[in-house]
């Protein structure tokens, strides 16, 4: 059985039949719904399932929605939400790149807990001796705050000069920076 013509409503037959927004047509009776133009596959531009041609396709056009007491505090609500989750992303960016890498990162953050540079339980931190002069030279990747008087704060991308390996975990060198001399954590800086 052959199709109705959406323009005509007569049967469609296979050797006329343009197949369009959803409906069959005659060649001749797809056209512009205005001026009835014929249209070609090419040449249309299709709005609630009507054939239309460019000078007639009907232009959308916008509501205007005033401002009311209701609009105004969702707005106001949105604005807020949107704020609060920009955030909470900026401070958990911001803690990613202050923190050591996740094989470093341990739960216990107190400053005397030796877990939190890696090192085994029972290790103790060295005592401050000075090294001599004239050891190799690092580039601290993360942040430190020192938790003792005898180490020294680093900032990432701080040069770290004179390191000399302590043991395991502990390193001590010069914060060119800040002129500060003492140990640090062995996995918060790297060779240059």
């Amino acid at each position: 059985m052959n199709p109705p013509c959406g323009r005509c409503n007569k049967p469609v037959y296979p050797t006329e039949k343009v197949n369009c927004l959803d409906k069959f047509w005659h060649k001749g009776c797809f056209s512009c719904e205005v001026c009835k133009m014929a249209l070609s596959m090419t040449t249309y531009k299709g709005f609630e399932k009507k054939p239309y041609c460019s000078m007639h396709y009907p232009k959308s056009s916008f509501t205007i929605v005033t401002d009311t007491p209701e609009n105004l505090r969702l707005k106001q609500q949105s604005m807020l939400n949107s704020q609060i989750k920009y955030h909470e992303e900026f401070e958990k960016s911001r803690i990613r790149s202050d923190a050591p890498p996740p094989e470093n990162r341990h739960e216990e953050s107190h400053p005397t807990n030796p877990e939190r540079f890696g090192q085994p339980v029972g290790q103790v931190r060295p005592a401050t001796v000075a090294p001599p002069a004239g050891g190799k030279r690092f580039q601290a990747v993360y942040s430190y705050t020192a938790a003792e008087g005898d180490e020294v704060s680093l900032q990432e991308g701080d040069l770290v000069l004179d390191v000399e390996p302590i043991d395991e975990g502990w390193v001590f060198g010069l914060n060119q920076r800040t002129g500060q001399r003492g140990l640090l954590p062995a996995n918060y800086v790297r060779p240059v």
